[in-house]
């Protein structure tokens, strides 16, 4: 009886060490393991592309996390480096106060859709005005609304400028992107005037005829660039990352079309690979593999 508890006591011993050696090791190949965050806003162009580059750095063998985060907290997070990077800043006009507050400890890496982005006041092309100017004289038709998204972000402060440029009678309400698009379709679906906070690329462009109005006052800038932008020691801590992000660039079209996915239903990471495995030959050369 002695002899079999005394067994019993080397086996246990012995399955103890095995278990512990097995966990050492497991624990040796997770802090091992490759890590990368992405930052970004939940407006729909960021929600693509942050997803489209989820799986183009999980193929070069990262365990990615992302975060959603508002714009002012996402720019506290990259200069404070607790994010590695976004890929949808929109610079020089919709996120330029979180420039100026927060750029000297951010890396500007490139423009990945240079120029071709906008932000505005969006309407059905059936309503007959063409200018923010126009506005006032058919306050009533817009029910004294502009659809807006979450507050504080660029867009949002854009609009309360152009308010009071403009001398609107004007009430910006608060939603979100979703929110916005959701009125703005059913607006359109009953031919209703409705007045948005838009941007392009958007995937509603795609599905409605729509139009900027003219802003002859600039407030909303001009042409923009959708950048990449990571924290500062990114390219020294992780040079095979911050490689990836030197060589990611990508179309209006391609962003696009990933958004149009996810609006008709598909699920973020489906819409993503899809588009990846159609563009295999982009993606090969954003991995350093071409």
């Amino acid at each position: 009886m002695v002899r079999k508890i005394g067994s019993l006591f080397a086996l246990t011993g012995l399955v103890l060490a095995l278990c512990l050696f097995s966990a050492g090791c497991t624990g040796t190949e997770t802090a091992g393991a490759k890590k990368i965050s992405i930052g970004y806003v939940t407006w729909d162009c960021a929600i693509a592309s942050s997803n489209v580059m989820k799986q183009v750095f999980e193929e070069a063998g990262y365990d990615v996390e992302l975060v959603a985060v508002d714009a002012g907290p996402l720019f506290q997070a990259l200069a404070n480096g607790d994010v590695d990077f976004t890929t949808t800043g929109w610079l020089p006009h919709t996120h330029e106060h979180y420039w100026e507050q927060y750029g000297d400890r951010i890396e500007y890496v490139n423009e990945n859709i240079p120029g071709a982005a906008r932000i505005g006041l969006v309407v059905p092309t059936y309503v007959t005005i063409d200018s923010i100017e126009e506005m006032n004289s058919v306050s009533d038709r817009f029910g004294g609304r502009i659809v807006g998204i979450e507050p504080g972000a660029g867009i949002m402060t854009r609009t309360e400028q152009a308010i009071d440029e403009y001398g609107l009678d004007y009430e910006l309400v608060a939603s979100s992107s979703a929110g916005m698009a959701a009125e703005l379709s059913s607006s359109i679906n009953n031919e209703e005037w409705v007045v948005v906070t838009g941007w392009s690329p958007h995937w509603k462009f795609g599905r409605f005829d729509l139009k900027f109005l003219d802003d002859p006052k600039g407030v909303y800038g001009g042409a923009e660039d959708i950048v990449t932008l990571a924290r500062q020691d990114l390219a020294t801590d992780d040079p095979e990352a911050h490689a990836i992000l030197e060589r990611f660039e990508w179309t209006n079209e391609d962003i696009a079309s990933v958004m149009t996915d996810i609006a008709d239903g598909m699920p973020e990471e489906e819409a993503a690979q899809k588009w990846v495995d159609a563009n295999r030959d982009r993606v090969d050369a954003w991995l350093g593999n071409a």
